[in-house]
This record gives C-alpha cells, sequence and structure tokens, in this order.
C-alpha cells in the first residue's frame, strides 16, 4: 500500500524531484488533464526544466488551450507522478512502462487503489484539480490566468459546471479566486458545456434510439457500439458527455452508458441520484469512482456487459429499498 502524504510533504517531494513525468488516466476527461497541466505549469515556473505529460490516449483538440508539453521521450523521468488516476488499470497499456513506477499519485477518488509509492488523497475534494489548486498556493507561486483556466477545467468539468452531488461551497469558492486570477471561465464553459459538434448529435441520436428502462422504470440504460461510434467519426472527448443522458430522465433513480471500446470491450458509466451509490454498483465489478458517478469496464459483448451491469443495479436498488 502506498505511504500517506499531506500536502507539504507533497509538496517538499517535488521541490527534490528532476524530470518529471506526469501521468493522466486513458480516455482522458477534463479532471486529469486539467490537473496534469496546471502542474505541469506551476513545476515549470519552479525552475523545473524537464517536465511533460503522458497519456495513453490521445488528448482531445479541444484542450490545446491548457499548452503542456507531451512526454515523446525527450528525458527519461525521474519522478513519476500521477494525477486523478484511482487503480493501475486506468492508465492504458501504451503507459505501461511508467505506469507500474508510480513515485507519487494525487488523487480524490475515495476508491483508490494505493498502487503508487506515496498518496495524497482528498476524497471531499471535488476533483484532483481542487487539490492541485491548494497546492499551487501552498508552493507560493502566481496563480495566472493559464494555470486558472487548466484548474477551472478539471473542477468544473468533473461537477458537471457544478451540477453534480460532488459540488461544495468549497469548489465554489475556488473558482471564485480562479475568476480573479483572470480564468476565462465565459469561454470555457462555452467550449465545455454549450458547444456540441455534429458527430456528437449523431451519437447522441443513436445512443437515444437504444434507451432501455429497467426495475419499474426505476432504472434507464443507453448504448453504443464501436461500429455506431466509428460511423459518426465523434471524437473520444464528445463522449464524455453522454454519461448523464440517461440519469436526467424524470424518474430514473440509476442512468447507464455502455460504449464499446476499439479492444471491444464496454467502458460502462454509471451516474446517480442521491441514495443510490454508484461506486459501489461499479466496485463490485472491478471499477470505482464517486457516490454518484462511476464506471467500470467490462469484457465480451454487449449482452454480457448488459446483464452484468443491471445485475449490480438491482442489487443496490434492493439495498435501498
Amino acid at each position: 500500500m502506498s505511504e500517506t502524504l499531506d500536502l507539504t510533504e507533497v509538496l517538499s517531494r517535488l521541490l527534490r524531484a528532476e524530470r518529471i513525468l506526469l501521468l493522466c488516466h486513458k480516455n482522458p476527461d477534463g479532471d486529469t488533464l486539467g490537473s496534469a497541466a496546471a502542474l505541469y505549469h506551476a513545476l515549470k515556473k519552479l525552475g523545473k526544466e524537464q517536465v511533460a505529460v503522458l497519456c495513453a490516449d490521445l488528448i482531445p483538440a479541444r484542450y490545446d488551450y491548457m499548452q503542456m508539453e507531451r512526454f515523446t521521450g525527450q528525458f527519461e523521468p525521474g519522478y513519476v507522478v500521477a494525477v486523478d488516476v484511482a487503480s493501475i488499470q486506468l492508465f492504458g497499456d501504451a503507459v505501461r512502462e511508467y505506469a507500474e513506477r508510480v513515485d507519487l499519485c494525487i488523487d480524490h477518488h475515495a476508491s483508490n487503489a494505493g498502487y503508487a509509492d506515496a498518496l495524497y488523497l482528498d476524497a471531499e475534494a471535488s476533483a484532483t484539480a481542487e487539490i492541485i489548486f491548494q497546492l499551487v498556493e501552498k508552493m507560493g507561486i502566481e496563480l495566472d490566468p493559464l494555470i486558472a483556466d487548466c484548474i477551472y477545467t478539471g473542477i468544473s468539468t468533473d461537477t458537471g459546471c457544478f451540477l453534480f452531488g460532488n459540488t461544495t461551497a468549497r469548489c465554489h469558492e475556488v473558482a471564485a479566486r480562479l475568476m480573479q486570477a483572470g480564468a476565462h471561465v465565459r469561454d470555457l464553459n462555452l467550449v465545455l458545456f454549450e458547444t456540441k459538434s455534429r458527430a456528437r448529435l449523431a451519437i447522441e441520436s443513436i445512443a437515444l434510439s437504444h434507451l432501455e428502462y429497467h426495475f419499474d422504470d426505476r432504472c434507464a440504460m443507453i448504448y453504443m457500439t464501436r461500429e455506431q461510434i466509428e460511423s459518426t467519426g465523434v471524437e473520444a472527448s464528445d463522449l464524455e458527455g453522454l454519461t448523464s443522458l440517461p440519469r436526467q430522465i424524470e424518474g430514473v433513480e440509476v442512468g447507464i452508458t455502455l460504449r464499446q471500446l476499439p479492444s471491444g470491450s464496454y467502458k460502462i458509466s454509471v451516474r446517480t441520484m442521491p441514495g443510490v451509490d454508484a461506486c459501489a454498483i461499479c466496485t463490485r465489478l472491478g471499477g470505482g469512482g464517486h457516490a454518484q458517478a462511476a464506471g467500470c469496464e467490462l469484457m465480451g459483448g454487449l449482452d454480457n456487459a448488459k446483464q452484468a451491469i443491471l445485475a449490480e443495479v438491482e442489487r443496490e436498488l434492493c439495498r435501498e429499498s
């Protein structure tokens, strides 16, 4: 298990580190990327010359404004830091070489598996980016508009633009500080939440055409096969927003989204209303996450994935009844 650190110890180790590699999880979202980018720019301000970010999957073009340097082997990593990665399986095979030698993990998932040598975990934080904000403050460096944009991206996307159950007074306070520092909140909200590509609308239509209800309509499910996803040309980053659709239906307590990955397995996202534990559902299938937002990955065909996740949803709904 990991050695547990406080934020002062995290900063101390980062100050001593050289040739720092920052790892994101596969299928990167705004929190893992925003956290990595903010930490990247903060470390550069501290005089760290060799810092870079690595992800098993392509970083979506919509996040280009973060301006982080991507790792292409330009140095031999001396210190490996994972951000927003709860388990080693979430790195992806393309970064396995470094995933198995993580020196420090900074995370907000209570389900963190403790795979890194050292861990800073704050399960009360709305997003890992909220932790990075606290770390940047402790560094004593200027919170400039670029770093503010990166941190805002992480917090806003992980809270669904401050709509999800993990939204807290503290994350609103942090967002206010980011605005004061020059974060381009209006522009970011437009890009992250108010703009959809034609491909995104096409896959959304396909997903909703597969809408199913279960357990007296308390659960709604949508799914997308790989062939359907590829037929639209939609980018991976556009698929993340689909996960909230089934839970938004009136009367639904559990929303499930199944998305087939290139490997043939299914990525399953679970979103729930308060009182139903999404993390408990997904943990029993090898995944994890938060109380109202969690996920897992299942091998096998569509029918197998549907049966497995529905069995765990039923178990949780019966427990809550």
